[in-house]
């Protein structure tokens, strides 16, 4: 049962989050240090997970995998309750009825300074519980419902437009320069932020429209699904200017745009430096990998990136960790935050290119892989 309960960690991380912003004031600030200690600690702490048991009942992983979009509607509503004029849903009164403690009067005391950490441990919540599910959901393409939740999933971070050049842009050109998730040698991530947003987007048009045509189905109608997923984001929007006015909207947006932010960091850090050639096989060693316990669990085993992009069809309890894998410094949160330092980040992924042309050079490839 552990092998199926690990993966709730990400659930769990929504708890203090929710909890610091009920209680008001310092505590605000309790979701983002429990998202920093437990992943970015319990990484060094506990080090890796090469374990690849077979699951009797994936049904459960599943479950868990939807649920997700219940877990991000409760950090929507804490994000709208924390700045809404009002006691939304009359949520404050039933704390106070349940426990005594008065959380309107908490929260009314709260300085502007304390949502600072409440929009960062957000944007990686909206990140952790809406696009690594919304990741998983989007690659069952032939599913209607996995792909109906993981698009409202992406929503949440206003990317609808990921469920098409994940899938149909990037895992056909990753490695390659016609991949904008894949950065360079030398590029900084925060050019990289802004890079991979615009020309993802650019490319999820482009696949979109040759689509339609191909269907001969007008562009800008129903039938757009880049339309469709930003008309999604609109209405999330809409809900949240109506429930919080104006700062339930500014903060529901800054949010949403800083998980944007981390999915691009993370594709930063998942194929920085990695050159393949446009007729090489994808390979387990085209990414970097993660083998990290902590990391592992609350991203649905995301780290063991080499063998998603080999076997992207495959579920995420099925991926292998792959440990002789090109390998990240740290786990996944770790080495974003390692990235976040552009100096210190290359000076630690220098050598490890070095190694990796050594042995992967697209000209020289010479390692089959055993899937």
């Amino acid at each position: 049962m552990f092998h199926y309960l690990k993966f709730s960690l990400f659930h769990l991380l929504t708890l203090p989050f929710v909890i610091g912003i009920t209680l008001g004031g310092n505590w605000m600030a309790l979701g983002l240090l429990v998202i920093l200690l437990l992943v970015v600690g319990g990484d060094l702490l506990f080090g890796s997970d090469a374990t690849e048991p077979d699951y009797a009942h994936p049904w459960l992983l599943n479950s868990l995998v939807y649920s997700s979009l219940l877990f991000i509607l409760l950090i929507f509503f804490a994000l709208l309750w924390s700045v809404a004029a009002g006691d939304l849903f009359g949520y404050g009164q039933l704390i106070q009825q349940l426990t005594g403690y008065d959380a309107l009067a908490a929260r009314n005391a709260s300085h502007w300074w304390h949502f600072i950490p409440v929009w960062l441990g957000a944007g990686l919540l909206v990140a952790m519980v809406g696009t690594v599910p919304a990741h998983e959901l989007t690659h069952r393409t032939a599913d209607p419902l996995a792909m109906l939740t993981g698009r409202w999933l992406l929503a949440f971070s206003f990317d609808c437009s990921f469920a098409i050049e994940h899938v149909y842009g990037h895992h056909r050109y990753v490695g390659t320069c016609q991949d904008p998730a894949t950065a360079p040698r030398g590029r900084n991530v925060y050019h990289h932020i802004l890079h991979s947003t615009f020309y993802g987007n650019c490319s999820a048009w482009r696949i979109e429209t040759q689509r339609l045509t191909r269907q001969n189905k007008p562009v800008f109608s129903i039938y757009n699904r880049f339309l469709r997923g930003t008309a999604m984001s609109v209405l999330l929007g809409i809900a949240a200017f109506s429930l919080a006015g104006w700062l339930g909207l500014l903060l529901f947006t800054a949010s949403a745009l800083l998980a944007k932010a981390v999915l691009e960091v993370v594709n930063y850090i998942e194929h920085y430096g990695i050159e393949r050639a446009v007729n090489q096989p994808v390979r387990p060693h085209h990414s970097w990998n993660s083998t990290k316990r902590i990391s592992s669990w609350a991203s649905f085993n995301l780290t063991r990136h080499s063998h998603h992009h080999a076997k992207a069809q495959l579920p995420f309890y099925q991926l292998k960790a792959f440990p002789e894998a090109p390998d990240l410094p740290t786990g996944y949160l770790g080495s974003m935050l390692l990235a976040l330092l552009p100096p210190l980040w290359f000076r630690l992924m220098t050598p490890k290119l070095q190694q990796w042309d050594l042995q992967y050079r697209p000209n020289t490839d010479n390692t089959p892989a055993k899937l």
